[in-house]
């Protein structure tokens, strides 16, 4: 099981601005910042239940995106996350819908983040 994960950004406070909209649908929120004394850069942790899992580090951006999918509790989560993240700067990477090449009740949404990294919102129940 996974305990938390964590990516470089290349803009940290727009990275932050942009996963405090974008995350606030699916219950998640900024938790706690902290500061990375080894290359003197910050860190913001997000998460639910007062648990930050999921990280971003102003370090500066990764080379190559990457994939992170967020479970969402229902359709109109996902939607409603795919909504917020455009309207906090993300670009469009698919619309919210079925992906029945995963199976018949994958319902998600993606978006590229600021520094282009694909994020999903996913719900696996039926309509």
């Amino acid at each position: 099981m996974i305990d938390h994960i964590g990516f470089p950004v290349s803009d940290y406070d727009r990275a932050k601005a942009f996963y405090i909209a974008a995350l606030a649908p699916l219950g998640y929120c900024l938790i706690m910042e902290v500061g990375q004394h080894e290359n003197d850069a910050m860190a913001a942790g997000f998460g639910a239940g007062g648990k930050p899992d999921f990280w971003i580090g102003g370090e500066g951006a990764l080379d190559k995106p990457l994939h992170v999918a967020f479970a969402a509790a229902d359709r109109a989560t996902v939607d409603a996350f795919y909504k917020a993240a455009l309207a906090a700067g993300g670009s469009d990477n698919g619309a919210p819908g079925v992906r029945p090449h995963y199976h018949e009740n994958y319902y998600g949404a993606f978006v590229r983040d600021p520094d282009g990294h694909n994020i999903e919102a996913v719900c696996h129940a039926p309509a």
